[in-house]
């Protein structure tokens, strides 16, 4: 019998990048976890990071609506 025990803190769906507020996604009316996109958090955005919404760091911040909306908003603004 083996004495490996599975890493409890590794999550795919939790506290990654597509609910973090500094995620840009490239289509954000449709950013899903396979969504690429970019990283602005402040310390990491000269980096140019290219990432995708099931990525996570230590950098995480959760996303609020009211910003998420204004992505969506400003993104329908220039499909219209």
């Amino acid at each position: 019998m083996s004495d490996h025990v599975p890493n409890k803190f590794v999550s795919w769906q939790y506290e990654n990048c597509l609910a973090c507020k500094w995620f840009r996604p490239a289509d954000p009316i449709n950013a899903d976890l396979f969504e690429r996109g970019a990283c602005v958090e402040p310390s990491l955005k000269k980096f140019n990071l290219v990432i995708s919404g099931r990525d996570w760091c230590n950098k995480y911040e959760e996303i609020e609506q009211k910003q998420i909306d204004k992505m969506q908003e400003k993104a329908m603004a220039k499909e219209g």
